[in-house]
């Protein structure tokens, strides 16, 4: 909860989600966990607004931010999902993008670029869908018998929070539709023949709105009953509320987001650009029914703060995720040692499906706290190839790398990235810009209209800057070596193998 004239935050709590891995490359979460996720964050934070004598009728607006692509399907008659959510990095549907494949000319996986933005790539929602649709027998039925809802998790949270199977409102906005791979980002719609190349009824797919409008009120659920009849108002996908949080509102504005995986993404105001270097073309925000739409290049990295989570919950390296920082710091490098973590294949600028993670340059000296360091590292050059590939697309270099995120709390983390960059690293001092752009989004709709985003009305941030402390040859030394490990990372996978080394 922010406080609407000094973007100040008020209250805030938060839960981890339980990720489900059934099989190799698979990524899944519970529809119904998130939601039960959601009910117990706003229940906790307006206990500890209570707390401060904060009255929560106070709250005027609800902003609605979620992970992108990840894919639900839901019955609209018992509101039950049909299936987990597929969550965004998911791989399970790398056949299905080689069978869509052999039926665009040339195998030319950038086919549709100029009209979604987006090459084919098992990231995007479109395949996950049709691999639910191909092999989920309830779902083929529900959408035989007109029940099926299809949404990204902003649909699915806000179909629930405005009453669900009793009248729930079914819509998504412009930045979720725009990483579908159904959408035409020019015209602002679902497009009739993208979804019949993927072959999905456009009968399921949510209205798509822009991202600061009243979508509907908010449906009672609190033992205060205190939120019943809020609107609903802002919906951004986590990347674009990142962008709207950080105030990046002019071309060539960017910001990098450290998660789970990590997004750096630059404003290009209202054309769509199209890069040359492996980048998305993406929809950045459209605040408001009547107001412009505006586009942003991005780089998506797969891995980032998962690659944290991997070494706390696979190879027992920490026990928690701020370990990694302390170790790290201890040997203050990696000692030669190199980590792709290409659990998911590549995402930009290589889209190579085929990669998987390795550590290289191992040595009988190499212990737990250079891998560590190296893990962070990893990071940090998976940013360096994307700002690489960006500054040739928009010609312009960045000055400076505005972040965001998580992982962003991680001095070793930032003072590295800085380094690596040769540029200066800018965090604000409140890191929840995400749930900022959301909250800015929803406050600033017509018929609430209680945020400005005029640039003069916007607070100045009070920041903090990392400067680079290593001279740049040192810093080109290591990225060449890096690079040279990302090329032994690829044309790892093939899908002929036999899965587990037994025959099918």
């Amino acid at each position: 909860v922010f406080n609407a004239k000094t973007a100040e935050l008020l209250s805030h709590h938060q839960v981890e989600i339980q990720q489900k891995f059934p099989k190799e490359g698979w990524v899944e979460q519970d529809p119904k966990e998130i939601l039960k996720s959601v009910y117990e964050c706003v229940e906790r934070t307006c206990e500890k607004l209570q707390q401060l004598n904060i009255d929560i009728t106070n709250i005027k607006a609800i902003g609605v931010s979620n992970q992108r692509e990840t894919t639900v399907v839901w019955d609209k008659i018992t509101g039950e999902p049909l299936y987990n959510a597929i969550v965004w990095l998911d791989l399970r549907t790398q056949s299905t993008v080689e069978r869509l494949l052999k039926r665009i000319p040339g195998n030319n996986k950038s086919f549709f670029k100029f009209r979604t933005g987006l090459p084919l790539s098992t990231y995007f929602s479109a395949v996950k869908l049709r691999w639910l649709l191909d092999n989920v027998e309830e779902i083929r039925q529900a959408v035989d018998n007109g029940r099926a809802m299809f949404g990204t998790i902003d649909s699915w949270l806000i179909w629930c929070l405005t009453g669900g199977k009793n009248g729930g409102v079914h819509c998504t906005d412009v930045t979720n539709a725009s990483r579908t791979m159904l959408f035409n980002i020019h015209s602002l719609d679902w497009d009739p023949e993208l979804c019949q190349f993927f072959d999905i009824p456009m009968e399921i797919l949510p209205k798509v709105r822009s991202s600061s409008e009243i979508y509907g009120l908010m449906v009672c659920f609190l033992k205060s009953g205190a939120l019943t009849g809020v609107p609903i108002s802002g919906c951004l996908g986590d990347q674009s509320a990142a962008l709207v949080g950080q105030m990046c509102f002019q071309d060539g504005q960017a910001k990098n987001t450290y998660g789970t995986g990590c997004f750096l993404l630059c404003n290009t105001g209202q054309k769509s650009v199209f890069s040359e270097h492996g980048l998305l073309t993406t929809i950045a925000y459209k605040l408001g029914r009547d107001k412009p739409v505006c586009y942003a290049l991005e780089g998506s990295v797969a891995i980032a703060g998962a690659v944290v989570r991997w070494l706390r919950d696979n190879l027992g390296i920490v026990k928690t995720s701020q370990e990694i920082e302390k170790l790290a710091a201890e040997v203050g490098t990696s000692y030669g040692c190199y980590f792709v973590p290409a659990f998911s294949g590549l995402y930009a600028p290589y889209w190579e499906p085929s990669a998987r993670g390795i550590i290289c340059g191992l040595t009988q000296f190499t212990n737990k706290n250079h891998i560590a360091f190296a893990a962070l590292e990893a990071v940090c050059f998976q940013t360096r190839e994307i700002l690489d590939a960006m500054n040739k697309d928009c010609g312009i270099p960045l000055s400076q790398l505005q972040v965001d995120g998580g992982m962003t709390n991680n001095k070793v983390l930032m003072q590295l990235q800085s380094d690596i960059l040769c540029i200066p690293v800018v965090k604000p001092s409140m890191p929840e810009t995400t749930a900022l752009g959301a909250a800015m989004a929803a406050g600033a709709a017509e018929g609430v209209g209680i945020w400005s985003l005029n640039p003069g009305d916007l607070t100045a941030v009070t920041c903090e800057r990392f400067e680079p402390q290593i001279n740049p040859e040192e810093s080109e030394y290591r990225y060449a070596r890096w690079k040279k490990a990302v090329m032994k990372s690829m044309g790892w996978e093939t899908s002929e193998a036999p899965s587990n080394g037994k025959p099918d």
